[in-house]
C-alpha cells in the first residue's frame, strides 16, 4: 500500500497575513506524513510592482509575464514569500526547504508559445523531477516551492502555483497516494459570495455552469482545472478551501 503524501497550495491571502500565515503554518506543521507545500504570491508581486512603477497584467486570471515583471515575482516569490514561509514551518519543527522549479532541477518547462495571448515569460511545466523530492521526502525535508519554474537552458519562467500543485501531485502518484489541498482564505468554492454558501461537492459540469453564469470566475477557474487534471492524473482527492482543510473532514469543496 502506497504512503499518503500531501501537496499543500498557499493562496497569497493568506501569506500577507502575518496572523493567518501562522495559523497556516501551524496547521501545516501538524499534518502526519510526508508533505510538499507550492506558494504564490501574486498579491505581494502586484504591491511590489505598484512601488517600481510596473503595471501588472492579467488575463482570465492569469499573469502577463514581461521582463520587467519576471524580474519582481523572483523578487516576491523566491524571496520575501518563500523564506518568510520556510521561517515559519521552521518555528513549528517542521524541516522545511525553499526552492524554485530550478534547483536542482526540480521542475522544467518550456516558454508558453504565443496565440491569441502573449503571456511573455510564462512556463508550461514539462517534467518534475520525482527523484530528487522523493529524496528530500525520505530525508524528512519538506520541500516548499514558490511559483518559478525553468527551461534547462538559463530562463527562469513565472509559472501559476495552481498548476505546480497540480503537476506536482501527479508526477508523485508514481510511489505515493497523492492528495492535493488547495488553501486560501475563503471557506471553499462558493455558489454565494455574499452568503458564503460553499459548494461541498464540484463535478466538472457544475464548473461548466458556474462560469457560464459567473459565479466561478477569475483566478478560481485555473485553480479548479487544475484541480480536474490532478483527479484525471490519477491523485486520490483534491480539496479547495481555509487552512481548516488541513485539521479535519468535512471542510471546502471536494472536486469530483
Amino acid at each position: 500500500m502506497k504512503k499518503q503524501l500531501s501537496i499543500v497550495k498557499i493562496g497569497g491571502g493568506l501569506i500577507e497575513n502575518p496572523q493567518a500565515l501562522r495559523r497556516f503554518c501551524e496547521l501545516f506543521a501538524a499534518l502526519k506524513g510526508p508533505k510538499v507545500l507550492v506558494h504564490g504570491g501574486g498579491k505581494s508581486a502586484t504591491a511590489l510592482a505598484s512601488k517600481l512603477g510596473i503595471k501588472t497584467k492579467m488575463v482570465h486570471g492569469r499573469r502577463i509575464t514581461d521582463k520587467e515583471s519576471l524580474e519582481v515575482t523572483t523578487m516576491s516569490y523566491a524571496g520575501w514569500a518563500n523564506k518568510t514561509i520556510v521561517a515559519c514551518l521552521q518555528s513549528f519543527g517542521c524541516n522545511a526547504l525553499g526552492l524554485s522549479g530550478a534547483d536542482g532541477n526540480s521542475i522544467s518547462a518550456v516558454k508558453r508559445a504565443v496565440s491569441e495571448i502573449d503571456y511573455g515569460f510564462v512556463g508550461d511545466i514539462t517534467a518534475v523531477n520525482y527523484s530528487l523530492i522523493e529524496k528530500l521526502i525520505k530525508a524528512e525535508i519538506c520541500p516548499v516551492f514558490c511559483a518559478l519554474t525553468h527551461d534547462g537552458k538559463g530562463q527562469l519562467l513565472n509559472t501559476n502555483a495552481d498548476t505546480i500543485a497540480s503537476a506536482l501531485s501527479a508526477a508523485m502518484v508514481v510511489g505515493y497516494s497523492c492528495r492535493l489541498l488547495y488553501c486560501f482564505e475563503k471557506d471553499g468554492v462558493l455558489s454565494d459570495l455574499k452568503k458564503n454558501t460553499v459548494i461541498p461537492l464540484l463535478t466538472e459540469e457544475l464548473l461548466e455552469e458556474g462560469v457560464g453564469n459567473g459565479s466561478i470566475h477569475a483566478g478560481m477557474i485555473p485553480k479548479l482545472e487544475n484541480g480536474f487534471k490532478a483527479l484525471q492524473a490519477g491523485v486520490a482527492e483534491v480539496i479547495i478551501g481555509n487552512e481548516n482543510i488541513l485539521k479535519e473532514k468535512g471542510h471546502g469543496t471536494q472536486l469530483k
